[in-house]
């Protein structure tokens, strides 16, 4: 029987393991960075970045481990099958960086340099140009108006009444009740009216839900909540 151990190190060179893992860290700091320029919200994680750096640089060596090789291929979909991702990413964009650099990261594996720096290059300026140019906004600003009542009376049909006369449309979202019963909070979207400002629904709407607390939130579709 035959304990030889066999190099398969063959397919590729200490030169092509240099190459790949200093591109793809170069690449991917650059996306990186783009992230880093372009994002919005208050959930800005330093470590998320730091992930997008190591899954580039750990799937460009994977691929050379791979090479042409499909039994080596079926036996790392076989590993990556058992791991479990539980974090929930806030911003649907986060997926869109993930899958771009594992694509950084396939391309410099594989020894397509150039594709991986076009790649790289061109929907970098995609991104900038999108946020510079606040691509696809929506013309229409909504708020999030939260209204605490008493759970007797009619006092939902007054707020209402002042939301028909101060908002273009509103749309009640959820109801609860809090403090153990003593109080019910209600939760609407709303369209202002042009020359509305929040501080005046606050003020009306006070004026009829017997001093209970009002909250408008403004941006609330570009905050984390």
């Amino acid at each position: 029987m035959n304990f030889d151990v066999v190099d398969l190190s063959g397919t590729f060179n200490t030169l092509d393991i240099i190459l790949a893992l200093a591109l793809s860290f170069i690449l991917s700091t650059i996306v990186g960075l783009v992230y880093r320029a372009t994002h919005r919200n208050i959930s800005y994680s330093q470590s998320y970045v730091q992930t997008l750096v190591v899954v580039c640089m750990v799937l460009s060596v994977l691929m050379l481990i791979v090479g042409s090789n499909i039994a080596r291929a079926f036996a790392l979909v076989g590993a990556f099958s058992v791991v479990r991702f539980r974090n929930a990413l806030k911003e649907t964009r986060d997926v869109g960086f993930i899958f771009l650099v594992m694509a950084i990261g396939m391309a410099t594996g594989t020894q397509f340099y150039v594709l991986a720096i076009a790649a790289t290059v061109a929907i970098s300026v995609v991104i900038l140009l999108m946020t510079k140019l606040n691509a696809f906004a929506s013309n229409i600003h909504r708020q999030v108006v939260k209204v605490q009542i008493p759970p007797e009376g009619d006092f939902d049909k007054l707020v209402e009444d002042v939301l028909i006369k101060l908002t273009k449309s509103f749309e009640l979202v959820s109801t609860e009740t809090i403090r153990n019963g003593a109080l019910m909070e209600l939760f609407y979207t709303v369209e202002l009216n042009r020359s509305v400002e929040p501080r005046d629904l606050v003020n009306q709407i006070t004026e009829v839900n017997t001093g209970q607390r009002v909250t408008v939130l403004s941006g609330y579709d570009q905050t984390d909540l």
